[in-house]
């Protein structure tokens, strides 16, 4: 069985302060996208272990135990512990260490593999509660849909944000960012004092590159220029809006449909419209 995972893109980043477990308050829209991995599960009646998993594209610079995959099934596994033995494989073409979820969308395809699969039944708040224990954003992949994310990215309200009128290009230059190392780049006395970015958000579209802002994206560029690069360039090709997602290194523009085309970056980086 075979499930197509697609990334998102945030649209605005604030940072609005530090928990003392160490994680960051943080307000975005999380916002998917049609790039896609693929995932594929099949039983595997004959093997020892009880997972198999192989993978296939972009590399993937962890351990199969340590993929977010493998830690699905054995999330799933702990709840139902007659769950066959599996072949998974992997088929990897969102980059990786890219602000774009792709591991956390692979995630949540594994849990909804093995729920239709199997007829596990598994209701959506179990899901919700699955992911969030695989990461702070796969709990987004579940539901799919634009989403404000608060706390640290788990607390999700459902919005009505419909950009389908518009194309984004999306731009990777092949810069691994650990989202972790992101943060540590941010002055930690200089959180953000936007206006709420719901509000932001509901302005004219015209109007974000003023407002709608990703706290994360100075300090991430300060240190790798290329990505301001970038996004310099999406506005001097047209771009309404352009941004980095998340904690990067990629950079999304969104143009009126069908623009954007004479956009060029160098051959070996991921560029892709939608």
């Amino acid at each position: 069985m075979l499930f197509f995972s697609n990334a998102k893109i945030n649209i605005g980043l604030n940072i609005l302060g530090k928990r003392s477990v160490g994680y960051h308050e943080l307000e975005t829209v999380f916002y998917p996208v049609h790039i896609n991995d693929a995932v594929e599960i099949i039983e595997n009646y004959e093997g020892t272990e009880d997972i198999i998993f192989t993978a296939t594209g972009n590399s993937i610079n962890v351990t199969a135990e340590d993929n977010l995959c493998v830690k699905a099934y054995r999330v799933v596994k702990n709840d139902f512990p007659l769950l066959p033995a599996v072949k998974m494989h992997l088929h990897k073409n969102i980059p990786t260490g890219a602000g774009l979820g792709g591991g956390s969308s692979n995630a949540v395809a594994v849990l909804r593999l093995l729920d239709k699969k199997f007829n596990l039944q598994i209701s959506e708040e179990k899901l919700l509660h699955y992911a969030l224990l695989l990461g702070s954003d796969c709990p987004f992949f579940v539901l799919n849909t634009p989403c404000i994310a608060k706390g640290r990215g788990e607390l999700l309200t459902k919005i009505s944000l419909n950009l389908s009128a518009y194309s984004f290009m999306i731009v990777n230059p092949g810069i691994h960012i650990n989202t972790g190392e992101a943060f540590a780049l941010l002055d930690q006395g200089n959180f953000s004092t936007h206006g709420t970015l719901e509000k932001a958000i509901e302005k004219d579209i015209r109007q974000w590159k003023n407002t709608v802002i990703n706290d994360l994206e100075e300090p991430v560029c300060n240190k790798y220029p290329v990505i301001k690069d970038i996004k310099d360039n999406m506005y001097a090709s047209g771009a309404i809006y352009s941004s980095m997602s998340g904690s990067g290194s990629s950079v999304y523009g969104i143009f009126e449909k069908n623009a954007g085309s004479n956009v060029i970056f160098p051959s070996h980086w991921f560029c892709q419209m939608v």
